[in-house]
């Protein structure tokens, strides 16, 4: 899923293309894309965009008259920009992923925005909305960590009882991260994924938050280096030069040992355990339950695991 540091890369992309621009068409191919009625998203039609904003994981395209088209991009949602001319409309984006279809277009008059969407599972969504209070409804109201103190940072981190890594993914918690950069977060502030938001003391909340604005500020910096004033069209949660995320038994760029994960749903928290937990694996629910009390506690017994 596209998080804090890709949407604001997609939004600088969008403001350089779409901004006091007007909307003349918009395709819909998939119906349930779409989830408000009113307004109908056919009134957008013929209006100019006048403001670009960023609602945690969600992009807001504001319009004149106060309308908004707030896209929510989800797991497999990614955009795309067709300059006019470049192909005939319906013509399918060029080097999308295999099952990649065009689920909406947005005909501007300087060229085309068009929302894919991979896979059979089908989650990401379009919202229409008119007036300040109706968007701010689809705000999860989560702390924009690069625009507070550490006071506040700690007050949010420490007002429920969470593990780390879902404390930094819950919308309403924090704003923008989600799994790929929590991972690289904590790994950054060398601490667990499992540990107890209530038993972090003041050293290692203060690490936490300077971790979580230098990794977002470095990712955001490194994703604008990289689509080079052009339209980001390799949005990915694997992103080379991550640190453990998605690199499961490859060695940890400190250390050396090898990353490890839990498995839970269709995700997976990568971390060092030699780094980020003194060494000790966390139990993957699946493996654990099945190995029972042959679950490997620490590296040392993992590696004899697997030399057995």
């Amino acid at each position: 899923m596209p998080e804090l540091p890709d949407i604001v890369v997609y939004l600088e992309a969008l403001e350089q293309r779409i901004l006091h621009k007007k909307l003349e068409r918009v395709r819909l191919s998939s119906p349930f894309l779409l989830r408000t009625v009113t307004p109908p998203i056919e009134g957008l039609e013929g209006k100019t965009v006048r403001s670009l904003r960023r609602i945690g994981k969600r992009i807001a395209i504001g319009f004149e008259q106060e309308y908004w088209l707030v896209l929510h991009l989800m797991i497999a949602g990614r955009l795309h920009w067709r300059e006019p001319g470049l192909a005939a409309p319906g013509t399918p984006v060029k080097k999308l992923a295999a099952r990649s279809r065009e689920a909406a277009t947005f005909d501007f008059d300087s060229g085309s925005l068009t929302l894919s969407e991979a896979g059979s599972r089908k989650r990401a969504s379009i919202h229409v909305v008119a007036g300040a209070e109706r968007l701010k409804e689809l705000d999860p109201g989560g702390l924009e960590v690069l625009e507070s103190s550490l006071e506040e940072f700690a007050a949010r981190l420490t007002s429920e009882n969470h593990t780390l890594k879902r404390a930094l993914t819950d919308p309403h918690l924090m704003s923008g991260i989600g799994n790929a950069y929590s991972d690289e977060i904590l790994y950054a502030a060398r601490l667990s994924p499992a540990a107890l938001t209530s038993r972090l003391n003041g050293g290692e909340i203060a690490r936490l938050y300077e971790a979580t604005r230098t990794t977002l500020r470095d990712w955001t910096e490194r994703l604008r280096e990289h689509a080079q004033g052009g339209f980001p069209e390799k949005v990915t949660a694997f992103r080379e030069g991550m640190a453990v995320h998605g690199r499961y038994g490859r060695p940890c760029p400190r250390c050396g040992a090898k990353v490890q994960r839990i498995r839970y749903a269709e995700n997976e928290t990568n971390y060092c355990a030699r780094c980020q937990t003194g060494g000790r694996l966390l139990a993957d629910r699946s493996l654990s339950r099945l190995l029972k009390h042959d679950w490997p506690r620490t590296l040392e017994e993992l590696e004899v695991m697997r030399t057995k």
